[in-house]
């Protein structure tokens, strides 16, 4: 009888355990993947960069029009997603362009491999936690993005105060050198990307985020509900 109690008491202790286990995965990496998503299919969505360069007037300043310009951008997408070298951007970039090209690659190589890792991880949590308590699900993922909202919107904010500020502080975290300096007269990546279109995909990322993370969170609220609906039928009965 000894041993069989100890093996169901370290049997739920294990459980317990994975659950809060579970409960942080997901709390952590269930919004990461979301987020690296939606950078993902904002970055690499081609079109929006065709109405920015209309919209910012990068046909004036470039002196392209807009078949070249759909050409290269392109090939930079084509790049960044490492289906091709930098073979493809010596047309139409100097050097110094180039070899931050290559520094924005090992990073989205990096961003890409984590948001991998997270989706496994959020897809465990998951599984584990639907086999357990759906109830308990619908409660992580309802409550635990909050944490989230805070840091985004706060970045929000400060970004639309004063976005150049924290757009260096981006280069200064994220590269260890000054090859993102760019001339806006000669360099084409610049005049093609000015800080406006990266303000514009920015308010279009936290834009998406809110609005996925809001339906998961909608999902989880009707799981709740589901559970205490559930559990009131059993204490009626």
């Amino acid at each position: 009888m000894d041993i069989l109690f100890w093996i169901i008491h370290n049997r739920y202790e294990v459980n317990m355990k994975m659950r809060k286990i579970s409960a942080i995965i997901l709390i952590i990496f269930l919004p990461l993947f979301i987020l690296l998503k939606t950078i993902e299919v904002n970055t690499f969505n081609k079109g929006f960069y065709l109405k920015s360069y209309e919209k910012y007037g990068v046909l004036e300043v470039t002196g392209r029009n807009i078949d070249e310009l759909d050409r290269v951008t392109i090939k930079l997408l084509e790049y960044i997603k490492d289906e091709s070298g930098e073979e493809v951007l010596k047309p139409f970039f100097n050097e110094r362009e180039i070899k931050h090209m290559e520094d924005v690659k090992i990073l989205f190589k990096y961003g890409f491999n984590l948001k991998k890792i997270s989706f496994v991880l959020t897809l465990f949590g998951i599984i584990f936690l639907i086999n357990q308590n759906v109830p308990r699900l619908g409660r992580i993922i309802f409550y635990g993005p909050f944490i989230w909202w805070g840091a985004i919107l706060m970045l929000f904010l400060l970004s639309t105060m004063n976005f150049n500020r924290y757009f260096t502080y981006f280069h200064l975290i994220f590269f260890d050198n000054d090859l993102w300096i760019l001339n806006p007269d000669t360099d084409l990546l610049i005049q093609m990307l000015p800080e406006e279109f990266f303000i514009s995909i920015f308010k279009r990322i936290v834009l998406s985020f809110i609005i996925i993370m809001s339906i998961i969170q909608l999902i989880g609220n009707m799981l709740m509900k589901k559970g205490r609906d559930k559990n009131e039928g059993i204490t009626d009965f």
